[in-house]
């Protein structure tokens, strides 16, 4: 089998720390601690699509995000065929379908677990792990000690890798119908870590401790795409901001904005009166920048509730008119907890613009970077941003924290186009002949199966005729459900005559999503609510929904079709039920043949799901003559009469005769059991006559017996109904 590698692996985020922290005393965080970046860092991207160019970096995964990935290893395409059809002088058709296996790579840490897969923007896999199409999908968490995948290691033998380090999945024998026949543009969702993200797992690249005492509240998700460390922390910072202190033995990171009161209030200002220093007397200097392009307007982040898709909160929740300045941020928020950081960051840029040069001549230890602190003379909180030591003091630069923090506010994350993710489950299959409804060749077998399924995700399955074993393709059942269930409770016989006003047929359907509908009794009559109990045609006026599925219906006519031979015999619990509206397929029937059995496989089917043909013969099948009349003659004769009807003519009135649909006129009149009569009669007219001799004959030879009618058609012979009996 041919293969195509293409393994692009990202290289190491960060760098180590080692003896740079020395050099660092006194200093914040700068390019000298992380060395310089020759890859951009983390940033928000609309969802990209998959790629497989060489070199391109994996990114790192924090939390639960989606991300596109990598394909890394491919197989060339796999083309199927299916013959169908073919059958006396119909041409044969041949359907193609193609697959292809491929690997692609999603982070280059360990992952937990892989959630939803979009592909072309629609559910690929759910979230309960189902795809919506044929294939098989499996998973590499990217521990160090995984092995080769058996598909990958069979293909290149070896030479396989085991992409250890890296998570990565492989789509075995993906279904490419629904893709234009490629492969599509996947993306993932990657569970990374269980709960929000933290602080120390973005950093622990490193070599050297780095203590994190700073919390992401209520950040789900977080990306990095690569490029030096530094640019990891500048983009946290813009939303969650970052003190350091890099004084001690080792760097620490915490919480640039903390709650509570500062801890420290400086010492008075020490004075300096030369001629190169702020302040002089004072021993402090303030600016105010008041650039309101400096403080964001919004934030840009993916919106978890919109299928991580790019959404946008408003600082204040409008728009300012101009420019606007968004700050793009490349983590997982619910649309609440992103307005509230939006407040917070304009709040801080706004603030931070208020600066303050200040100069103490005494020296604490607890007084470095990163420091909030409260300054003699001015109220709220300061930030030290850089110190630096001077001949006559410790020079201090601070900026204003804001008074107040931003509050939740109820927010909408806006609308988007969610692909449904319903479960596909195993496919139902009824299949049945049903009586000739006067459309098109009264020759031609009506022949449907009706296919349907528990849940809404079934996505449809493919049809084979059983023949002697072997599923021959005949078609596909498309992706609409019929309506099907069982009967709860026995129904009664009935004459079929007329509206049955007292039984009620209990049925169960088989989804708890399916509805009936009850109709008038002109609409009935036009042929609403038409049903298949068993093999009986059945309509019905009343249908109540009981809850869970199951449905009462009433108002019932029964024996429809020339099925009544049927309604005379008790309907047992349990006795299929197909509601006959326009969704059962219709089969041809040269590509069924002589097959008793229809077969159908959908993506959630283990193994084929067989269905026997109910009905077998009741397209082709003369109805049951009708009106039977028994006169006595004057001379001791018995004249027997009946009404003949027609295969399709549902209109008739009884105003005029039906018209004769089978080839030739010929009823058979039998005394005793249809299947083994004492006698038998045929006659060319809808009447017999027995002479006194004859019928003498008969009471002495079979007294009691009943004498019967059928008709005798092109290819079948109808139920016998009564005539009279032998007195």
């Amino acid at each position: 089998m041919a293969t195509l590698v293409l393994t692009a692996v990202g290289s190491a985020i960060g760098g180590p720390i080692g003896g740079a922290i020395g050099a660092l005393v006194g200093s914040r965080i700068d390019a000298r601690l992380f060395g310089p970046g020759d890859r951009e860092g983390p940033r928000l991207q609309e969802l990209a699509v998959t790629t497989s160019s060489y070199g391109a970096p994996v990114p790192r995964h924090f939390g639960t995000m989606r991300a596109a990935g990598s394909i890394i290893w491919a197989t060339d395409l796999i083309e199927s065929s299916e013959k169908s059809g073919g059958g006396k002088g119909k041409p044969s058709t041949v359907t193609y379908s193609y697959s292809m296996s491929f690997a692609v790579a999603l982070a280059s840490r360990p992952i937990l677990s892989v959630g939803k897969v979009w592909a072309d923007g629609n559910l690929l896999r759910g979230e309960a792990g189902d795809l919506k199409v044929g294939g098989t999908f499996r998973l590499y968490n990217g521990h160090g000690d995984q092995q080769p995948d058996p598909l990958i290691a069979a293909a290149e033998g070896s030479q396989c890798p085991a992409f250890r380090g890296m998570a990565y999945c492989v789509f075995e024998d993906l279904q490419l119908a629904d893709f234009g026949n490629r492969i599509p543009s996947l993306t993932f969702e990657i569970i990374a870590d269980n709960g929000e993200v933290s602080l120390a797992s973005l950093v622990d690249t490193v070599e050297q401790p780095v203590a994190t005492a700073r919390s992401l509240a209520d950040l789900q998700g977080f990306s990095d795409s690569g490029g030096p460390l530094r640019s990891t922390l500048e983009a946290v910072d813009t939303v969650y901001p970052l003190a350091c202190d890099a004084s001690g033995a080792s760097l620490a990171l915490f919480d640039g904005h903390p709650e509570g009161d500062p801890v420290i209030e400086l010492p008075e200002a020490a004075t300096d009166l030369s001629n190169d220093s702020f302040g002089k007397v004072s021993g402090r200097a303030s600016q105010r920048r008041a650039d309101p392009q400096q403080v964001p307007d919004g934030l840009r982040y993916y919106d978890i509730d919109r299928d991580y898709q790019a959404g946008l909160q408003r600082a204040g929740g409008r728009a300012r008119t101009g420019r606007n300045r968004i700050v793009d941020f490349p983590g997982a928020l619910q649309a609440t907890k992103a307005r509230k950081l939006a407040d917070e960051a304009a709040e801080r840029a706004g603030w931070s613009q208020d600066r303050l040069s200040y100069r103490v001549a005494e020296l604490d230890p607890a007084i470095g970077p990163g420091q909030v602190v409260a300054v003699p003379g001015r109220s709220g909180k300061w930030r030290i941003e850089s110190w630096e030591w001077r001949e006559n003091g410790l020079e201090l630069e601070l900026a204003r924290l804001p008074y107040l923090r931003g509050a939740e506010a109820a927010t909408d994350a806006g609308r988007s186009l969610v692909p449904r993710d319903a479960v596909s489950g195993p496919t139902i299959l009824h299949a049945f002949e049903l009586p000739w409804d006067g459309q098109g060749s009264a020759d031609q077998r009506q022949l449907f199966a009706a296919a349907s399924s528990a849940t809404s995700g079934w996505t449809g399955a493919t049809l084979y005729a059983d023949r002697n074993g072997s599923l021959v393709p005949i078609g596909a059942t498309g992706t609409q459900r019929s309506v099907t269930g069982a009967s709860l409770a026995p129904l009664p016989a009935s004459t079929a005559l007329f509206v049955d006003r007292q039984a009620v047929l209990d049925v169960q359907l088989d989804a708890a999503d399916f509805a009936l509908v009850p109709a008038t009794a002109e609409a009935v009559a036009s042929g609403a609510n038409r049903a298949l109990l068993g093999a009986e045609v059945i309509q019905f006026c009343v249908a109540e929904n009981l809850g869970g599925g199951h449905w009462r219906l009433s108002g019932l006519l029964r024996g429809r079709g020339g099925t009544e031979h049927l309604a005379a015999s008790v309907q047992p619990s349990g006795t299929p039920f197909v509601l006959l509206d326009q969704k059962p397929v219709v089969l041809a029937p040269a590509e069924v043949g002589d097959s008793t059995s229809i077969a159908a496989i959908g993506i959630a089917d283990e193994a084929a799901v067989l269905a026997p043909i109910g009905g077998l013969g009741a397209t082709r099948r003369p109805l049951t003559p009708v009106r039977p009349q028994v006169r006595e003659l004057g001379d001791g004769g018995l004249e027997l009469r009946w009404t003949r009807r027609a295969r399709g003519a549902w209109a008739w009135q009884g105003t005029v005769d039906v018209p004769l649909v089978e080839q030739a006129e010929v009823y058979e009149v039998g005394l005793g059991d249809p299947e083994q009569p004492f006698a038998t009669w045929q006659v060319s007219q809808p009447t017999l006559t027995l002479e006194p001799a004859t019928l003498a004959q008969l009471h002495a030879d079979h007294p009691g017996a009943a004498l019967w009618v059928r008709q005798i058609g092109s290819h079948d012979r109808s139920p016998a109904p009564f005539l009279s009996t032998i007195a």
